[in-house]
């Protein structure tokens, strides 16, 4: 399957799934780092989220509590004034099938990588 065979919203759904995984607490920072040295920019459609992904990965391996207190300055400071990070990462309740469904999406994105 290629990139273009996901719709726009299926490819929505990805990033935002992605990014809610990343700054969650379950994984680790180091492997968030891992996750994000492994992903590109460029996978993520959608230019805010595309800011919030790089300012996740320049942030490297700090803990999720304090990474989700400073992404929203830095991506304001990135020329998205309105950013809400609680937006971003709701629900914020996680259960094992919405876990289960989270790192899927950060593996079809990474597969989107391996494909270009």
């Amino acid at each position: 399957m290629t990139q273009t065979s996901i719709s726009a919203c299926d490819h929505s759904v990805l990033e935002r799934d992605a990014l809610r995984l990343l700054c969650s607490v379950v994984i680790k920072p180091a492997t968030r780092v891992e996750f994000c040295n492994s992903l590109s920019p460029v996978v993520f459609l959608d230019p805010l989220r595309r800011v919030v992904f790089e300012e996740i990965h320049t942030l490297g391996p700090i803990a999720s509590k304090r990474l989700r207190e400073l992404l929203p300055a830095r991506v304001t400071n990135r020329g998205f004034p309105d950013f809400e990070i609680e937006e971003l990462l709701q629900p914020k309740e996680v259960n094992e099938g919405e876990l289960e469904r989270l790192f899927a999406s950060v593996l079809r994105l990474l597969e989107i990588v391996a494909e270009e």
